[in-house]
């Protein structure tokens, strides 16, 4: 199994493609793993060294004790990329993948080159809420969370025709680390960009999708106007539209990455 020590704590990664080919990187959602990007990967395996990885607290990766911060999250992916030699990378993160993004951006832009910030925002939602749902995830776990996930997730429509795939990913957070998802949840509570993100120097594609309650059109709307070389594309999707609208968003995905 391929795993990164690195930054303090065990990263699990998976690559495809060609290591010679230009590097991007793939950052999941919370509550999610690397396995959601398998639709982008396939697609782009031909033409690029792609990189997945479970970010702290999910998946295979290791999940110490929080909370986390958000740069720890950053740190995690220069310190994976120095750990394959990749100088520089392109990045697709969601929602807190993309929240990661724009960490990078700001702060370590030289080691990116270009971004695509999914359904996210510079400030994802509620500070008190994310610290809320922190403690009643320790004390609770998750099953009761994974139970209403897909409301959030997901449009209605897709719900009803996509049911078997809503019920995995559903499960897959029910069986999550408590611990891991409670310390990511008081990294979003710290993380607030709003202030920072116009210093993001690198080419940006920002995605949001149309029926998201999560991270809105106008969320999207507030980074594309701070971030200076940005633009931003709207699906037809709720808050995970790399699934929610696989062939719309990895159509824009490719076409970004060959202009940027």
């Amino acid at each position: 199994m391929p795993i990164a020590h690195v930054n303090g704590t065990d990263i699990f990664y998976v690559t495809q493609g060609n290591p010679s080919h230009p590097a991007i990187v793939f950052s999941n959602s919370l509550g999610s793993d690397h396995s959601m990007w398998q639709a982008q990967a396939d697609a782009l395996s031909k033409a690029f060294h792609v990189i997945r990885y479970d970010t702290r607290g999910h998946g295979k990766s290791a999940s110490p004790a929080g909370p986390y911060q958000l740069e720890q999250l950053g740190r995690d992916v220069i310190a994976l990329l120095d750990f394959l030699h990749i100088d520089q990378a392109h990045f697709c993160g969601l929602s807190m993948g993309g929240v990661t993004g724009q960490w990078l951006g700001i702060n370590a832009g030289n080691r990116i080159n270009s971004l695509v910030l999914a359904n996210t925002a510079a400030k994802v939602g509620n500070s008190e809420a994310w610290l809320s749902r922190a403690a009643a995830v320790r004390a609770n776990g998750l099953q009761s969370l994974a139970d209403t996930a897909a409301s959030r997730w997901f449009s209605p429509a897709f719900i009803e025709q996509q049911s078997a795939a809503v019920t995995a990913l559903s499960d897959h957070l029910a069986g999550e680390s408590a611990e891991g998802y409670a310390s990511c949840c008081e990294a979003l509570a710290d993380a607030d960009l709003r202030d920072q993100i116009s210093a993001i120097a690198n080419t940006t594609m920002i995605v949001a999708g149309e029926y998201d309650p999560v991270t809105t059109v106008a969320d999207a709307t507030f980074m594309q106007q701070k971030i200076p070389h940005s633009h931003t594309v709207v699906l037809a999707a709720s808050h995970i539209s790399n699934i929610e609208a696989e062939q719309a968003f990895t159509k824009a995905l490719l076409s970004f990455l060959r202009i940027s």
